[in-house]
């Protein structure tokens, strides 16, 4: 019998000009977990780092009860580390689960090193190796500033451009320390683009969002994958200007002609609940959609969505058991994942009724892993119909 706890580690990598609100979307997506008020039946989020943890419940309360938004971290990047403790892992060691806690890594670029050359030859190797730390995220986040669409309104297309190209020159700076021993076989394959501050534009859903961006910004895109593709293995296998989502940490309400906000409701967050389904569920989702269309090799497919055996696993019913005896008894490489191809298949495939019903299932017999994993797609479903996340299909 294994271990408690078996940890599943998954990574997202935010990028955002300064201002943009990534300090105040994490410290939102991880308060709300800790007020007392909270309940959830199936899993408690928690801080690996007590520091963190309570910077950034401060920065919560901060804006709950003062009104205050959180100074920013300039020039600081930062990952914080959240684990999602599944509630009877540690009593019913009798159940056989792939993993009892799934951990979040949220790498949080600094927003100046888009805007400004590095100073000096140390400033540049530091931006070097905080970019080679959020290489393993499967998911990244750029984030578009609703603040400064709507101070760009009538000139979007200004904004998105700046947006766009400074991030593209931000990896053109990499490149020659990225690319020293050749593409690169691990790097963020997903790219959403996300609204942040949508409470600003309430109005907008996410096809409203996509729509703009598109109009506005569809060569620049492309620019920004063409350079992607130069810095990896298997570019087929990459995703950009195909994934859109809104974000919004709380609604802001402001005083008529004043910046100054005179309150903030927290409990108007927009998008933060699937933050987990999106670096869970969407990696696997997509590499079954890559691997089925592509010839890809292994040692790519492999760091597509780490874990996807054992997510898959977690999500279909009775599927571990498979999962183990083949994990075991072939070694790793193309063969296994042909062989395992069928079973992510059919964990991706779930939806609608059979998925609910297999939720409802799991939760009757107490399987807490199962419930958890189907309610992260159940939430993914449920932002598509709400039009608060827009997928690749």
């Amino acid at each position: 019998m294994a271990k408690f706890p078996r940890v599943r580690e998954q990574h997202i990598a935010v990028f955002g000009e300064s201002g943009s609100g990534k300090t105040v979307l994490v410290s939102s997506f991880f308060g709300p977990a800790q007020e007392g008020s909270y309940k959830n039946d199936l899993w408690d989020l928690v801080a690996d780092e007590v520091g963190q943890g309570i910077r950034l419940y401060k920065n919560f309360l901060g804006m709950r009860d003062k009104a205050t938004v959180p100074p920013a971290t300039r020039f600081r990047a930062t990952t914080y580390y959240f684990s999602v403790k599944l509630k009877g892992a540690e009593v019913d060691a009798a159940k056989k689960w792939p993993f009892d806690v799934l951990r979040l890594a949220w790498h949080d670029y600094p927003g100046e090193w888009f805007e400004a050359e590095p100073s000096s030859a140390g400033e540049r190797d530091r931006r070097t190796e905080c970019f080679r730390s959020l290489l393993r995220s499967d998911v990244a986040i750029l984030l578009v500033d609703g603040q400064k669409l709507l101070d760009h309104h009538g000139e979007e297309e200004l904004y998105l451009k700046s947006l766009m190209f400074n991030f593209r020159q931000t990896l053109s700076r990499l490149e020659d320390d990225l690319l020293e021993d050749g593409p690169i076989v691990e790097f963020p394959r997903i790219w959403i683009l996300a609204l942040s501050k949508a409470d600003l534009l309430p109005d907008w859903d996410v096809d409203r969002f996509r729509d703009l961006v598109i109009l506005n910004a569809a060569e620049d895109i492309e620019r920004l994958r063409s350079t992607i593709t130069g810095f990896i293995e298997a570019p087929e296998a990459l995703s950009i200007g195909e994934d859109f989502m809104l974000l919004s940490s709380a609604k802001f309400e402001r005083m008529a002609g004043s910046p100054r906000a005179i309150g903030i409701n927290m409990s108007r967050r927009i998008g933060l609940d699937l933050i987990l389904p999106v670096a869970s569920i969407l990696p696997l989702e997509r590499r079954v959609q890559w691997q089925t269309k592509y010839d890809i090799p292994f040692r790519v497919l492999d760091t597509l969505a780490d874990g996807a055996e054992l997510l898959a696993a977690a999500l279909a019913d009775g599927k571990f058991t498979p999962v183990e005896k083949l994990l075991a008894k072939m070694p790793k490489g193309g063969k296994i994942a042909k062989a395992m191809l069928p079973i992510l298949a059919e964990a991706v495939a779930l939806a609608g009724p059979k998925l609910l019903e297999m939720n409802e299932k799991a939760r009757a017999r107490n399987d807490v892993l199962r419930t958890t994993m189907t309610q992260f797609k159940l939430d993914l479903e449920r932002g598509v119909e709400d039009k608060v996340i827009r997928n690749s299909r």
